[in-house]
């Protein structure tokens, strides 16, 4: 069976939240990047015009315009609401309301819908699903991932987090992950085994705290790269 649309909930943040997320200098953002899940994100798009270079990887890419639009006009009151109920788990200072939030994300995600077509056709926007990427070794300076691995540890092994990260070592010199809280808001339970693992294999492992936090207490990143 292949990937399924009505089994996902599109939610594109914003250039300046992947800025602040994966705490990203003007150096940073001359190399080559790879953003892993990335969704109906702004980032590919507003790098892109800003001379970056960067290709976005997620699934969802194997649909058309108008129909990741359509999902996430289905899906949205839904994702507005939950945020209303657990307001209290979030920190509301740079987004200072839901309201405000709902437009800082919609304009995220038209960014990249306004961008999309475009973007798959010059390769920016590949379809493909964690933990197999369609790329070749070390094609990347940097990886980044957001709001996927560790977000998700109750559904996904601590199997599958190392599958993934080792992957995205394959693909790119460094990766950035973010955040580091499972959904519930506590440290993801595999933190402490991937970290070992990657630092047994003589890589330089890092928990880097980020001037960005909306999940409460979620603002760091963990950064593996070469030593």
């Amino acid at each position: 069976m292949g990937f399924m649309l009505d089994k996902v909930v599109p939610w594109g943040r914003s250039y300046y939240e992947y800025v602040s997320m994966f705490n990203l200098t003007n150096k940073d953002l001359s190399l080559r990047f790879l953003g892993c899940g990335d969704g109906p994100a702004a980032f590919n798009s507003m790098l892109t015009k800003r001379g970056g270079s960067v290709v976005s990887v997620d699934p969802i890419y194997v649909f058309n315009t108008t129909q990741i639009r359509s999902r996430v006009a289905e899906t949205y009151e839904t994702v507005i609401a939950q945020m209303r109920k657990n307001q209290d788990d979030y920190v509301w200072e740079n987004i200072p309301s839901v309201e405000q939030l709902g437009k800082i994300r919609m304009s995220a995600m038209e960014d990249f819908f306004s961008d999309f077509s475009v973007g798959k056709q010059n390769g920016r926007y590949v379809a493909g699903e964690l933990p197999s990427l369609p790329f070749e070794s070390k094609q990347f300076d940097i990886a980044v991932s957001s709001h996927f691995l560790f977000l998700y540890s109750a559904h996904l092994s601590v199997e599958f987090h190392i599958q993934t990260l080792q992957e995205m070592l394959r693909v790119a010199h460094e990766i950035r992950i973010f955040p580091l809280l499972a959904l519930d808001g506590a440290s993801s339970p595999y933190l402490k085994s991937v970290n070992e693992y990657f630092l047994v294999k003589g890589l330089s492992v890092n928990t880097i705290r980020v001037p960005y936090e909306f999940q409460r207490d979620g603002n760091e990143m963990l950064v593996i790269k070469s030593v």
